[in-house]
Order: C-alpha cells, then sequence, then structure tokens
C-alpha cells in the first residue's frame, strides 16, 4: 500500500467547478504522470522523455495519443471487434489539440523524444475531457525531466443567452453559440480552437481576453504540484553560432537573397533558394572547416531573420507582395458532369476542388463516443496528395494533418448548412488539394461553399475563409493577410479565420511567440474579416446563390409524417409490407420512432408513387372515396379486391356494374386493376366497395375524373 507521503495532491477550484491533480499513485515508471478529476471526468496523463538524442534530425521528435476508453462511460465498443483499434476522429483531433498547446514551450533545438499518452478513465458525460487532458499533460511534463519549464492550460468558453461561461457542460454547450477552446500560459495565448454561430469579431476577442483569468488560475495549481513533486530538468545548452561565422553568413544572405526571393513560382523559387544555400555553405565551410554541423543551422537563422526584417521594416514580403494584398482569386462551379455538385477554388498556388454528394437519410455517418452514439448526416473530408507540392511518398491513407484540416472545414460550414426537417439529405464533401502553397485547409472551405451551393443545398449563407500571418520584431509587428508557406514557417502566428458576412463560423490560431496582445488579435480579426469579404464577393460574382433545385443526378427524398400505430401496418408482419414498397418503386425508406418517414427514390416519378402506397396503407380509409384497386380473389357472390397493401374489401356482385352480372368471371379478372368506391363500414370494420356510377368500369377505361387526388406527400 502506497504510503501518503508518497501521492502528491493539489486542490482548487476552476469557474466553479472543484479540480484535482494527483501524482505518485498510478503510472509511477512514467517521467510524470498526474491524474486530473472534474466531477465524474478523470484523466491520466503520462509524459516520458528518451533517454538519448536522436541523431540526424532537424526537428523536434514529439508524440502525443490521446486515447478515449469506452470503458470510462461504461461502454463495449459496438461492431465486430471490442477492443480499441485505431484512434478516431474526434481522439486525433484531441491529440492535435494537445501537441499545439505544449510544442512551442520546448526549445526548438531539443533533440530527445518526447512521448505523451493520455488515457480517459472516466467521463460523466457533462465535463468534457478534452481540456482536462490538455491540463493534465501539462502537469506531467512540469513534474517530470522534461525541458519544459512553462505552465500550459486550457479552458472552453462558450456563450449561452448573451454571457460568457468558462468550461460549460456537454449539455449547456449545444445551447451555445460559441464553442471556444483556448490555451496559453499565465501571461499569453499559445492555441485556439473555436466553432461559432457567426459571432462578431469583437466577441470573438472578447471571449479570447477574458478566458486567460481560468487560464492563469488552472496554471498556479500546476506550479504548486511541481512544487510538491517536480524532478530536476533536462539542461539544454542554448543554441549558440560563432560570431564570425554568423555575420560573415548575414553578410552574404543580405547581399544575395533578394535576387533569390525574385521569382515567385514556389517549386522553383524553393529549388533556387536550395541550390543558394548549397553554394553558401560550400563557402562558408572552406573558410570554417570545422564548423559544418552549425554552417546549415546558422544560414537557416540569418535567411529566416532577413525575411522576417525585410517584412517587419520594409512590409515587403517574400513574393513582393504588400502586407494587406491577396494573391489572385480563381473560382469556378459545375465542373465535373456527373457529380452532384462541384467547386473549383484558387488562391495564388494553391488550389482545391470540392465535390458534393448528396444522399439519403441511412447514408450519414455512425459516430460512437464517450458522450453519445450519433449520426452525422453533414460529413467533409480534406486530402493532401504529394503532387500538390511537387513531392512523392507512398499513400496511406488520412493523417492527423488531413483529418485535421478536414473537421476545421466542417466547422465552418456547419452552421450553415439547412436543418434535416427542411433538407433531409446526408451531405458528403470531399475537398481534394490539387495545388499548395499556403492555407489548403481555407481553400477547401471556399470550394465547399461553392459545390454546395452548385448542387442546390439551401445553406443559410456562403462561407469562406482566409489565413493571417504575424511578424514581429521588438516593438514592431505587422500583420500578413493570405499567408503563404514560407511566411508560415518563418512567422510568429498562423491565424486561420472562417465566416459568413455576418460574423466567424470558425477559427484556429497557434503561436510562436510568448503573449499577443488583445488590440493585436482584434487587428488581425479586422484584416480578416475585410479579405473574407472580398473573397466572398469574388464567389458570389460566378454564384450568387444556391441553385434552385437540387442536381437532377441527384436522389429526391420525401417526408411525411404518419400516426405511431401505423407504424407497424406499413412494415407488416416480417417487414413484408415496406418491402414490397421498396422492390416495386426501388426506392429507400427510412421509419423513425416518431412517425417520421423518409424516402430516397432514384427520381420523382418512383418517390411519389412510393409516397401514395405509404399514404394509402397508413391514411384511414375514406367513405365515398375512389380508390384504385387489384382483384385479388374472385368468389361467385363478388370479388375481393386491395385498394391499399394490406387493406383490402369485398366488392359484392351487386355492386359491380349499374346493370345486372350475372356472372363475375365474365366481368372481373384476377390482378385486373380497376377503380372502385367505398361504402359506409360496416358494423364490423370490414370494408364494402362498389363500381355503380365510376365510368367505364376498368382502369384503363375509367376517366380521369373519376380518380381522387393520390399525392398526399410533402416532397
Amino acid at each position: 500500500m502506497l504510503q501518503n507521503d508518497e501521492i502528491k495532491t493539489v486542490r482548487g477550484n476552476i469557474a466553479g467547478k472543484p479540480v484535482t491533480y494527483e501524482t505518485g499513485r498510478l503510472a509511477k515508471q512514467a517521467g510524470g504522470a498526474v491524474l486530473v478529476t472534474m466531477g465524474g471526468t478523470v484523466v491520466l496523463a503520462a509524459a516520458t522523455v528518451s533517454n538519448s538524442t536522436k541523431e540526424g534530425i532537424d526537428f523536434f521528435p514529439l508524440t502525443v495519443d490521446y486515447f478515449e476508453k469506452m470503458y470510462a462511460a461504461g461502454k463495449i465498443p459496438g461492431g465486430f471487434y471490442k477492443r480499441e483499434g485505431r484512434p478516431s476522429e474526434r481522439e486525433i483531433l484531441r491529440s492535435r489539440l494537445i501537441d499545439r498547446s505544449i510544442r512551442p514551450l520546448f526549445p526548438k533545438h531539443f533533440r530527445r523524444e518526447v512521448q505523451v499518452i493520455v488515457y480517459v478513465l472516466s467521463a460523466d458525460g457533462e465535463n468534457s475531457p478534452d481540456v482536462l487532458a490538455i491540463n493534465a499533460v501539462s502537469a506531467a511534463l512540469l513534474i517530470s525531466n522534461a525541458p519544459f519549464v512553462d505552465a500550459v492550460a486550457a479552458v472552453r468558453v462558450g456563450k449561452i443567452n448573451g454571457e460568457l461561461v468558462f468550461n460549460p457542460s456537454s449539455s449547456a454547450i449545444d445551447k451555445s453559440i460559441l464553442d471556444l477552446i483556448v490555451s496559453g500560459t499565465a501571461s499569453g495565448i499559445l492555441m485556439v480552437e473555436s466553432g461559432a454561430r457567426e459571432i462578431s469579431e469583437a466577441e470573438m476577442v472578447e471571449a479570447l481576453v477574458l478566458a486567460q483569468e481560468p487560464i492563469k488560475e488552472t496554471c498556479r495549481m500546476e506550479e504548486e504540484l511541481r512544487v510538491q513533486a517536480g524532478k530536476e530538468k533536462i539542461v539544454v545548452p542554448e543554441l549558440k553560432f560563432d560570431a564570425a561565422i554568423q555575420s560573415e553568413a548575414r553578410s552574404m544572405v543580405e547581399e544575395r537573397l533578394p535576387l533569390v526571393l525574385k521569382d515567385k513560382e514556389k517549386l522553383k523559387k524553393e529549388k533556387i533558394l536550395d541550390e543558394f544555400k548549397g553554394e553558401l555553405a560550400t563557402e562558408l565551410l572552406a573558410k570554417y572547416p570545422e564548423s559544418g554541423l552549425a554552417i546549415g543551422e546558422v544560414l537557416d537563422a540569418e535567411i529566416k531573420h532577413f525575411i522576417r526584417h525585410r517584412v517587419v521594416t520594409e512590409g515587403v514580403r517574400i513574393d513582393g507582395r504588400a502586407p494587406e494584398e491577396i494573391r489572385p482569386i480563381g473560382v469556378d462551379v459545375g465542373v465535373l458532369p456527373m457529380s452532384h455538385g462541384s467547386g473549383l477554388f484558387s488562391r495564388g498556388q494553391t488550389q482545391v476542388l470540392s465535390i458534393v454528394t448528396l444522399g439519403g437519410k441511412k447514408e450519414g455517418q455512425l459516430v460512437e463516443s464517450l458522450d453519445e452514439e450519433v449520426t452525422k448526416h453533414y460529413m467533409h473530408y480534406y486530402n493532401f496528395p504529394p503532387f500538390s507540392v511537387g513531392e512523392t511518398r507512398p499513400m496511406r491513407g488520412p493523417g492527423r494533418r488531413e483529418i485535421g484540416h478536414g473537421a476545421l472545414g466542417e466547422r465552418a460550414l456547419l452552421p450553415v448548412i439547412p436543418d434535416e426537417s427542411e433538407f433531409p439529405y446526408s451531405i458528403r464533401v470531399v475537398s481534394e488539394v490539387l495545388e499548395s502553397n499556403g492555407s489548403t485547409s481555407q481553400a477547401s472551405i471556399c470550394g465547399s461553399t461553392l459545390a454546395l451551393m452548385d448542387a442546390g443545398v439551401p445553406i443559410t449563407a456562403p462561407v469562406a475563409g482566409i489565413a493571417m500571418g504575424l511578424m514581429k520584431e521588438g516593438d514592431k509587428s505587422v500583420i500578413l493577410t493570405d499567408i503563404q508557406g514560407a511566411e508560415d514557417a518563418n512567422g510568429d502566428m498562423d491565424f486561420k479565420v472562417a465566416g459568413t458576412a455576418k460574423g466567424i463560423t470558425a477559427l484556429q490560431m497557434d503561436i510562436k511567440i510568448h503573449s499577443v496582445d488583445s488590440d493585436l488579435l482584434s487587428a488581425a480579426l479586422d484584416h480578416a474579416r475585410t479579405a473574407r469579404l472580398f473573397i466572398l464577393d469574388k464567389m458570389l460574382s460566378v454564384l450568387p446563390a444556391p441553385r434552385s433545385e437540387v442536381n437532377p443526378l441527384a436522389p429526391r427524398i420525401f417526408t411525411m409524417h404518419i400516426p405511431g400505430d401505423k407504424i407497424g401496418a406499413l412494415i407488416g408482419p416480417g417487414g413484408k409490407v415496406i418491402k414490397k414498397i421498396i422492390a416495386d418503386t426501388g426506392c429507400d425508406i427510412d421509419i423513425e420512432d416518431d412517425g417520421s418517414v423518409f424516402v430516397t427514390a432514384p427520381d420523382g416519378v418512383k418517390g411519389q408513387i412510393a409516397m401514395d402506397a405509404i399514404n394509402a396503407i397508413t391514411e384511414d380509409i375514406v367513405v365515398g372515396k375512389v380508390y384504385m384497386g387489384k382483384v385479388t380473389e374472385l368468389r361467385d357472390f363478388g370479388a375481393f379486391v386491395e385498394i391499399a397493401p394490406g387493406k383490402s374489401g369485398l366488392l359484392h356482385v351487386s355492386q359491380v356494374s349499374d346493370s345486372y352480372v350475372k356472372d363475375i368471371h365474365s366481368v372481373l379478372k384476377v390482378g385486373e386493376q380497376i377503380f372502385v368506391k367505398t361504402l359506409p363500414l360496416k358494423d364490423d370494420g370490414k370494408i364494402s366497395l362498389t363500381r355503380k356510377g365510376l365510368t367505364g368500369g376498368s382502369a384503363d377505361k375509367a376517366s380521369p375524373e373519376s380518380h381522387d387526388d393520390h399525392n398526399h406527400g410533402d416532397q
């Protein structure tokens, strides 16, 4: 049994909710392990640093894996396999949230592997584990030997009934017009991820600024735990360059780099830049033969410094644009003849083709999570093939980046997707990146908006997205509109904003410096709004509004509502009735418990036939109404006629014709379709029929006027 002094605990209150941090009881062989509890939600984070440096790499090898164990919610995984397998999209997205929150605080030249693993051990369905996971990871890294010295904390912000709410419950966030996750240190923001229902820039800035208070309190708790249980930190020597090498490299870069940067074509510029670096490295190596490893790093640092300094001091970007200038926009729709909708969007050397497919209700995506099991009827997927950047690599399915960008696009458009009751389709959008040089995620949002409108999806407003950047040196800073890849790599902030003309629908921000003040955030959002409106204007000049009807190639969906006590009759014994309608019409039919019926038809005619059949089965028999029926049996005393699946009545021989009929077999045949009219029901509820007064007698002779309207469905 553990001694009490081995377990260290810190308790506090964040946004009115008790929170507990604990270490020393679980996972003690990890570099650092922390258990965080809020309500019935419990998260375990373990962080471990390898014992040796990973040679031959030029990046920090950090891996983050977040897992939601189904036992946490008292569930057994669905499907054939009962063991958790590949991480779900939600787990991958939350792994990315953690990674983006902690990576900026490690020394950039640290080359030991760091692995972070998070388990959600218990979930109460009200306190979301994603924010707790970020906080648990930060605490685990703080008490470990990792060179991670500044506490990071996260908070979720909602806006409900006009009020900002911190860490709202899962049920409350469904009512919120804002779902914002902010992570940062006690001194500033590091990462933002948000979905919103067209909120204003001012509202977003207010939420970001006020989020700093609960972040500070959470950081204080993590620091308290470090004081109690922290290990000695790995010392990472400061990266220093030889002054002589650095001075000479700076002179060479300043003299020659402007000529290299003149070319605006991405691949050509990259090739020239690589050759340029190689030439400089060769010259420097000849003078300083024992400094081979340092020369490459010095050149990278000096090239980055030159690009940043020119932007901040002269306002000249790497491709010659002004800070607020957007690259040329290209817009096209209906580019694929057999798709339900397609949109091609380009911005400079970034090009995305988005394709929409419409399907029936049952074609939605079933998502199983700790909280609930839901069916998504709007899906957005993003693909980034290697040819889009002129490279070759194996195609192994979507990676974390593709899943993250797809989710961002989905979040941006979800607020404008029509309600299922208005547009009962499952909507699948796939964005194929064909060319990339900056912000393909935002281009995919623009392309998807165009494709949805081209398909005839009645979105409430068009959405566009833009990527902003920031370069800051000393007291000077420059906000960049429509950043490209090199500006992202050399900048201090990547700020993606998507929205309508009215307001923001999605926001994603990663900051590489320790703080950004509210005035700078406001300015960046204002610049983003100006750019968004400019792009929307370009898009709407090609397609001003969604097409008035869905694409003719798309299925037609009819909806209706039937009484609950009629569901059994529509299904029939063993599904016999509904299966027959499906077989006869080629339609798919979905019935919900509340009596909602969805008919997905290959065309309008077949859909209406199916709706008529459903109406005939589920509506009450109306006395005096004319039905087109089918003779199913002949007897000497009359004929049995099916006027709807499962509903038959007796046509007595005396009611077969206006004139006397001696032998019913001489007038009617089994399988013949005839028009009949219902007589008052008998005391036993049985249906009686007549043909008297119906012109012609048989269906092929009866006048159209004698057939009551059968169209009762709503399209």
